[in-house]
Parts: structure tokens; sequence; C-alpha cells
């Protein structure tokens, strides 16, 4: 039996490591500290039995199970905890756990607990080991050659009847994510939440499309609604992603020739469609920009600082700025700047070179050729034309 112990404390993972090795020496033991750990060891061996700590940085043990249950049904899971709360056993067991058991967890206790699911495991994949080999193996290659096809690839004379032939009709899902860092754990979390989403509303599949973008295909049984199922996909991802993502889909598609053309038709929409919010903090995010950017407009202000500043992806933060100001960010800071500037050249006596560094432009020249293609005049011309003390 292969074993996976998920929980942030060294000293919990030590103890129940040493407690399975010392009294079932033919069992594999993996350990994860966190839940991404969990997520690539799931993806990349064959666990039996997981136990999970319930609260861990990034993700709890519940959604661990929630968002993996329907991809590794064979897995049991057996909760484990600091806190008797009801709440949490109860959501544990209604996921499907085996047990719920609080820590410190007695050493017979979880002998007996391995010794019991060992039996059990034991007995199911005696049974059940072709068929989910086989299961798995053919699904991997359906979304492999599928995700090749509608990357316009070369197939190598591979028939794709076999892989789409129970869907005569269906509808193309795309969904991007945004970010620099290592998305694997989000690439997981929208495999699995497309996956269940789609066979909810009917039958079909996630395909991993690129590093970035998923693809998933689904034929509606009669009475589903795809705005219903793309509805549920947005609100499940803003609660469980916290980068910015896309969500593109196609209509109603019946020539299996056409996936690749609805495919980089859905990609060119990707470069100008606005990101999905993934976090309630968009709008306070464009307020703590704008106050840096009037108390800083004076110095340098790129779109990747400001981004930088409150914790945003810049083609994010910029789609988003554009969304809440009506303007682009480049567009915002040259018109506060020649708003600023005009303000000095009609109340101060400063040379047209220091309001020009006043205002960001340490180059006058600049400053003057940014100044009349909004003005309509130079600074000079502009001072020489204004009231007198107006400011």
């Amino acid at each position: 039996m292969n074993i996976l112990v998920v929980d942030d404390e060294s000293v919990i993972r030590s103890g129940i490591e040493r407690t399975i090795r010392n009294h079932f020496p033919e069992h594999r033991v993996w350990m994860a500290e966190l839940p991404e750990e969990a997520v690539e060891l799931l993806k990349n061996e064959s666990i039996d039995l997981v136990l999970t700590d319930v609260l861990m940085p990034g993700m709890t043990g519940l959604k661990l199970i929630e968002l993996t249950r329907k991809r590794h049904s064979h897995i049991k899971w057996v909760v484990i905890s600091a806190y008797s709360e009801f709440a949490y056993a109860k959501e544990a067991l209604r996921l499907g756990a085996k047990d719920y058991l609080l820590k410190p967890i007695g050493k017979d206790i979880l002998i007996d607990k391995i010794r019991e699911l060992g039996e059990e495991i034991a007995e199911e994949n005696e049974r059940n080991k072709e068929s989910q080999l086989l299961t798995r193996n053919l699904r991997f290659l359906r979304e492999a050659v599928f995700a090749r096809w509608a990357a316009d690839l070369d197939l190598g004379g591979i028939d794709l009847t076999p892989f789409v032939g129970k869907h005569p009709h269906f509808h193309l899902i795309l969904l991007r994510l945004d970010s620099d860092a290592d998305l694997r754990l989000e690439h997981f979390i929208v495999e699995n939440v497309l996956s269940e989403l789609i066979d909810d509303a009917g039958q079909g599949f996630v395909a991993s499309f690129d590093a970035k973008s998923l693809l998933g295909l689904v034929t509606l049984r009669e009475g589903a609604s795809l705005g219903a199922l793309i509805e549920r996909l947005r609100a499940h991802l803003k609660r469980y992603l916290k980068i910015p993502f896309q969500v593109m889909h196609t209509g109603r598609i019946t020539d299996l020739a056409s996936v690749p053309r609805e495919v980089r038709q859905m990609r060119k929409t990707s470069a100008t469609q606005v990101y999905d919010h993934y976090a309630s903090g968009g709008e306070k995010a464009v307020e703590v920009a704008l106050q840096y950017i009037h108390a800083h407009f004076s110095s340098e202000l790129s779109l990747e600082k400001v981004a930088s500043i409150v914790y945003l992806n810049p083609v994010y933060f910029s789609q988003l700025f554009k969304l809440k100001m009506g303007q682009g960010f480049k567009e915002y800071i040259i018109h506060l700047r020649i708003e600023r500037a005009m303000e000095l050249l009609r109340g101060s006596e400063l040379k047209i070179g220091e309001i020009a560094e006043q205002t960001g432009y340490p180059d006058v020249r600049h400053f003057s050729q940014i100044f009349r293609k909004k003005a309509g005049c130079t600074p000079s011309e502009f001072r020489q034309n204004a009231p007198a003390n107006a400011n």
C-alpha cells in the first residue's frame, strides 16, 4: 500500500512515518509539507491512502479532498486535526473521508486504522487494478491526442474517432491563467473543478493545452446550460484561485475539423479580453495605486513598478486600471503630470526645466513635446497666455 502523509508540522509527519515504517514495513510512505507537494505526488505516484491535516498554508486538507476526489476516486482519506470541531468532522465525512482523528494520534489507534484500511484497499485493488490502469491510460492518451489536435499539430495518422466519437456535438471551453509564477497547483485546481462541472452538466473531458491554458470539451445533457456551467466555473475559480484568469467558450460544434480554428479564435480573443477579477480586492488595489501615483508622479512611474506595489501581475493591473478609471495607465499619468505642469506655469515663477523635473520629465525637450501635444502650445506660450495668478 502507498501512503501519503500531508502535514505542515514536521514532528507530526515524522511520528506518523516512524509508526508506519516500524509496524508496516511492506508499505511505502511519502511525505508532503504543503498541499502543493501533495498535488504533485498525487499526480505522479499511485497513492492508495492519504492522511492529511486540516489547516495548512495555501489550502486546507478538506479542500484538497474536495478538489481531488473526482480525479482520484480510489484514494482513501483520513483527516487528522488538532481541532475537535464538529463542522470539520462532518465536512470530512461528507467528502468521503474514512475517519477524523484528533492530534496527538495514539499509536494503537493509528496502527489499527492503517491495518483496517490496508485490508480494504488490498481487496479493492485486486478487483480494480486492471480496470483502473486501462481507464487511466486511455484518459491520458485521449487528452494528449485531443490537445495536440486542437493546437493544429500533426497527429501522425491517429484517428480521432475513438477519442471523441461519443461527442457528435460539443462546446469547447478555454481557460487561461495569467501569472509568471509556477502554476502547477492552479493548473491542478482548474482541471479538477472544470472536470467536475462538466460531469455535472453532461459528459466530456479536460486536456492540458499548455503551461497556462486548459481546454475542456463538453456535450451538454438535455436541459443543461452552457451559460450556467460557465458561471459556476467562474464562481468556483474566484473562490479557489488567487491569480487572474480568463474563461472563453465556443458555440455548439458539430464539425470536428473546425476545432483548431475555433481554438485559434479563442486564443486571439484572449489577447484583448479583460481578466476575471480573482479576488474582491480589485477596487482597493486601484485605490492604493492611485494614492501611490499621486504621491510619486514626479518620479519614474512604470506600469510594472506600480503593479508590484499592489502585488498584481502587470497585465492584469493594466486591464483592471483601465476598467476602473476609463483610461489607460500611461494616459492617466500623462494627464496628471500635464495638469500639474499647467498649475505651476500659471501660479509659480519656476523655470520650465524645473517644472518639467517636478512633474516627472527630467528631459525638458521631451516635456515640451508632450505638453504641446496635449495642450496645443508650448509651456512658454501657455504661461504667456495664462491669466496672471490663476491658481
